[in-house]
């Protein structure tokens, strides 16, 4: 895949991106259709009360068109590209469920955890079931070792991809950070498909990182709109689908390692309190604890992003 082809998927994600999000932002405060921040938050998040969300359904609509046209278009349409659409659709949906009840009932509180995890659950076996059928490996390369135990890796599967999608949805609480870790995230894992000639991987890894740049614009300080559990649980369980098509499932745990921490602050935070009735941090998830420690939302974002960079040049470096 040429660089213009390349650029052209990226673009066209781009572009339907930023054309359609004013439109949703406009709608929003029109319906009334705004954030409902968290009561236990840190209390200058109440000037965002309000603010548009649910901006992943513009981005995950973008994404899917530009991952079904673009293929077709070049001839490189695939099952693997379809699945990786079909994740971020169903995920999206839990998450488009998700906000909903939280604006009609105006408060911080959607679906019901046991709700959303049979959603993730469902998800994970239609990828399974439709990984299998493709004759892909079950095998789970542990940093060279394949371990072949089949169902073994099939929980595996169904953890990694229900683990990530509620890791990103944990992250995503400033303005911009979740866009900007994630543009980085899929970049390493569209080099890696590049370098192995998944060129529909590297598609859809494209498509996701056109979207996000638009919508980035949209989203970093002051944001104009968040993305909302539907874009956030999305982009965690493609990313997750990503990994494991491209047969370096455990790699996530370096490339996305913001998103893993992230995930330990509020489990370490949870355990020591109920343990000792003592935090850990002063807040979880981490970057809420950076926040209270009086860091601006610009440099946790840089401070994070930085980390998340550097982690996935160091995986590249390994891996290719």
């Amino acid at each position: 895949m040429n660089f213009l082809a390349m650029l052209g998927t990226a673009l066209c994600s781009f572009i339907l991106t930023i054309i359609f999000i004013p439109f949703f932002i406009n709608f929003a405060h029109k319906k009334k259709a705004g954030q409902m921040i968290r009561e236990e938050g840190p209390k200058w998040h109440e000037k965002k009360s309000g603010t548009p969300t649910m901006g992943g359904l513009v981005f995950d609509v973008a994404i899917v068109l530009t991952a079904i046209i673009v293929p077709l278009i070049m001839n490189e349409l695939s099952v693997q590209v379809l699945i990786l659409d079909f994740i971020l659709a169903l995920y999206g949906s839990l998450g488009f469920f998700d906000d909903s009840i939280k604006l009609m009932k105006k408060q911080n509180e959607g679906l019901k955890a046991w709700q959303k995890l049979l959603g993730q659950i469902v998800g994970g076996v239609i990828f399974l079931v439709v990984y299998k059928l493709e004759g892909l490996p079950f095998t789970l390369n542990v940093f060279g070792w394949h371990m072949n135990v089949a169902w073994v890796y099939a929980l595996f599967v169904l953890f990694w991809l229900i683990g990530f999608s509620n890791a990103v949805n944990l992250t995503d609480g400033i303005d911009g950070l979740v866009a900007g870790q994630a543009i980085i995230a899929f970049g390493a894992y569209g080099i890696i498909a590049h370098v192995q000639h998944q060129n529909d991987v590297l598609i859809f890894c494209l498509a996701v990182i056109g979207a996000l740049c638009g919508f980035f614009l949209f989203n970093k300080k002051p944001a104009k709109i968040f993305m909302g559990d539907m874009g956030s649980l999305a982009l965690g369980g493609a990313l997750g689908a990503v990994s494991i098509l491209v047969q370096h499932e455990l790699s996530l745990l370096f490339i996305g390692l913001i998103f893993v921490i992230e995930t330990a602050s509020v489990i370490l935070q949870v355990i020591s309190f109920k343990t000792t009735g003592k935090r850990i941090f002063k807040m979880s998830p981490l970057h809420h604890h950076f926040e209270l420690s009086g860091w601006s939302d610009w440099k946790i974002d840089v401070v994070f992003w930085s980390t998340g960079l550097i982690m996935a040049i160091v995986s590249l470096w390994i891996i290719l």
